[in-house]
């Protein structure tokens, strides 16, 4: 049977035949994924929904964009910074990932000003 391929008309039968659903997300703009320590965002996301069994599975592709979180004041979500910025910051001053994201976040995101802050401390 190697070589048999199911038509699109076939393999959604047999789906139904299974009790899978699959449909598409219409509107998506973007997918945020947060973690404790960084951010990834999905632009241009799209995104299914595969439905099986009682539960649902989103299957999400599109452009990738990872951030680094700092830690926000109690209650609130972390701040963000895009990877480039704290890449670059890192680069320009010598120090590690958490004074990068602390300087950043002490001059609201700005590299340059965040740059400068580590130096001339």
């Amino acid at each position: 049977m190697s070589g048999m391929r199911m038509n699109d008309r076939q393999m959604k039968q047999a789906m139904k035949k299974m009790g899978i659903k699959q449909s598409a997300l219409d509107g998506v703009i973007e997918v945020v994924i947060r973690t404790s320590e960084k951010e990834i965002v999905v632009r241009n996301a799209e995104v299914v929904c595969v439905e099986m069994g009682g539960s649902k599975t989103y299957q999400v592709a599109g452009e990738t964009i990872e951030r680094v979180a700092a830690p926000g004041e109690e209650g609130e979500a972390p701040v963000t910074f895009p990877q480039e910025d704290v890449d670059l910051v890192m680069s320009q001053t010598g120090c590690d990932a958490a004074r990068a994201v602390e300087a950043l976040k002490a001059a609201d995101g700005q590299p340059a000003e965040a740059i400068i802050k580590i130096m001339t401390e």
